[in-house]
């Protein structure tokens, strides 16, 4: 039990540090925030669990694949935000067309044998 509470509360701390670094300096909090911070967390939690290299290799290949459709909200949420929309209404619909990428990537990545 206290080795999850632990997990969860470094976390959280790395996700207040980002936005409170971001209240300062946005430059720095994107630098930490564009880090793997979530997916580093989650090798050494995999590896501390004593789960295989092999899990963890998997897990750092299906990352990978799944990043790219992700790089659309970056790209989309700005360009909303400068058009004029609304926060909300910019995040949304940053955040319904990366979904719609994971959803169309999903099966082109299963035909070309990634399996998630």
């Amino acid at each position: 039990m206290l080795y999850y509470a632990l997990k969860v509360i470094i976390s959280a701390l790395l996700i207040v540090a980002i936005s409170e670094i971001a209240k300062r300096s946005t430059g720095f909090a994107a630098l930490v925030a564009s880090l793997p911070l979530t997916s580093l967390l989650a090798f050494i939690w995999l590896h501390m669990d004593a789960s295989p290299p092999e899990r963890i290799a998997e897990l750092s290949s299906q990352i990978f694949w799944l990043v790219l459709p992700s790089l659309l909200l970056f790209l989309l949420l700005p360009f909303l935000l400068k058009h004029g929309l609304s926060f909300w209404v910019s995040l949304g619909l940053s955040m319904a067309t990366t979904a719609g990428c994971y959803i169309a990537l999903l099966p082109l990545l299963r035909r070309m044998g990634v399996n998630l």
